[in-house]
């Protein structure tokens, strides 16, 4: 297919402001208004524009990562930079990654993007089959097939071609390959809305041997009322497989802990009592659709790696687990403008309403009363959580002595202060965005230590260990923990400076 002959630009800017203008022009027409032979004309269009798209973009993330350009914005990563900097998700970064890599190993494929008639879907299928070549064989294989795909060969011939390709290297491949068939052995679990996982990969025959095996032992039907299919069963015998390997006590400590599961339920599920109050009822319904929020914040974005339970799961759980009432709230925002107002109020009532006798006035008392009103407010939350406590609706059951979480200066960062700032942070919270889960991360002073930083829930943040170690205390980058719980960052010379959220919107 020859070349044609492309307009001159000025510059990148440019032909890249009329590329978007050209897709936008599509992307306004009237499909249904046009015919068919118009409609298919653009759908593979639209097709070659995303093999093109693709390779250039595998180009200049190569460049940009070879530059290591991401550090400027102190990502650990050209994914996490894509992530956090242009708003696309975990998979669509690790896509984008990999065609870069491509872009070395495999250039003759990623240029027939362009100049072949190659989807993008057929060149990545060619380099995964010839990766598993020797390398000398794999800028040869990677033309010829990709030539094979432009002139129409459809998937099934290119395998057939390759499979010739592979057997006749096969006796270049070496006897003594420590991972031999092993490289290519992978396993992914992603969580879905709401902490569902999705889980997939490729086992090797003795893997797959082993967990055929448990499967099979633990997903036996458990008499003419179970109806559960075999699917069900299978999924039931995985998680009964590692809750038995972890109540075992046969798993390595993690992080000088041991392991355990993370269960998180709200109080509006353990105080689902008969004959509660209409009260009680409407404010439970409040803090589930916070929690359902929280829930689907957590499996997006990452947490502790606990489960966030509710109803009848978290009904069952409890009947079996050790607790640890941990009270959160959330800033009020809706009060926080008559808390200022009455602040203002009472500073005027103490300037023209003082007698000679020192009497601030009847009106101070009830002015008082207002601000510790509207301060409770703020800080609780509109789900009135600190009433409920004060009322001991916790009961019994949950109650239990308190842990220090504000200890001044310590060496170490107790387990009641490090538990809570995990619980509340659920993932790194460098100003950049970072999406390192609890699990990974460091709890960070944010004055440092040596600075005679106190070791508080509100003087420490989970910081992974690239932005702890790396960007913080080697490159010397600052965070601030604000008070509303966003946070601030820059750099050494404060020629970049970093927010983790926009200013809050006023309510009305």
């Amino acid at each position: 297919m020859d070349t044609p002959e492309l307009p001159a630009f000025a510059s990148v800017s440019e032909a890249m402001d009329i590329a978007l203008a050209a897709l936008s022009y599509l992307a306004a027409a009237d499909p249904a208004a046009l015919p068919a032979e118009t409609q298919a004309e653009c759908l593979r269009g639209l097709e070659r524009t995303d093999a093109i798209s693709t390779a250039v973009r595998a180009w200049f993330l190569a460049a940009f990562t070879a530059g290591q350009g991401y550090a400027e914005d102190a990502d650990y990563s050209p994914r996490a930079w894509l992530m956090h900097k242009t708003g696309i998700t975990r998979g669509a970064a690790a896509s984008h990654t990999a065609w870069a890599k491509r872009a070395a190993t495999h250039p003759r494929v990623v240029a027939a993007l362009v100049t072949e008639d190659l989807s993008e879907s057929y060149a990545q299928t060619i380099c995964r089959w010839t990766d598993k070549l020797p390398e000398k064989f794999r800028e040869e294989s990677d033309e010829l097939l990709a030539a094979a795909a432009a002139a129409g060969l459809d998937l099934r011939d290119l395998a057939a071609l390759f499979a010739e390709m592979y057997e006749r290297a096969r006796s270049e491949l070496p006897d003594d390959d420590p991972d031999g068939p092993l490289e290519d052995r992978a396993l992914r679990l992603m969580t879905t809305f709401q902490g569902a996982g999705v889980l997939n990969g490729d086992l090797t025959p003795e893997c797959a041997a082993v967990v055929g095996a448990v499967l099979d032992a633990l997903s036996a039907p458990a008499g003419a009322e179970d109806t559960r299919t075999q699917e069900q069963r299978y999924h039931d015998a995985m998680q009964e497989a590692m809750r038995r390997l972890i109540a075992a006590d046969l798993l390595p400590e993690r992080a000088g802990q041991p392991v355990k599961i993370w269960a998180h339920m709200s109080l509006a599920d353990l105080l689902r009592l008969d004959g509660s109050s209409a009260l009680q009822e409407e404010w439970t319904a409040q803090i589930r659709a916070a929690w359902a929020a929280h829930r689907a914040e957590a499996s997006e974005t990452g947490g502790d790696g606990g489960a966030w339970l509710d109803g009848d799961a978290a009904e069952g759980i409890a009947c079996d687990a050790a607790m640890a009432p941990v009270v959160t709230g959330d800033v009020n925002a809706a009060a926080l403008e008559g808390l200022v107002r009455a602040c203002v109020e009472l500073d005027r009532h103490r300037r023209t309403g003082d007698s000679a006798d020192g009497d601030p006035g009847p009106g101070w008392a009830a002015l008082e009363q207002a601000i510790i009103g509207k301060a409770v407010d703020l800080l609780s939350g509109p789900g009135g959580l600190a009433s409920f406590l004060r009322r001991r609706q916790l009961g019994a059951r949950l109650g239990g002595p308190s842990l220090p979480l504000d200890i001044g200066y310590s060496e170490t960062i107790p387990a009641g202060i490090r538990n809570a700032v995990i619980l509340r942070d659920r993932h790194c919270q460098w100003a950049g965005r970072c999406d390192q889960p609890a699990s990974t991360c460091e709890v960070h002073h944010t004055k440092h230590k040596a600075n005679g930083g106190p070791t508080s829930v509100k003087d420490c943040a989970l910081l992974c260990w690239f932005h702890h170690q790396i960007v913080i205390h080697q490159w010397g980058w600052t965070l601030v923990l604000n008070p509303d719980g966003t946070t601030t960052a820059w750099n050494k010379d404060r020629t970049k400076v970093l927010h983790s959220h926009g200013p809050p919107v006023r309510p009305g």
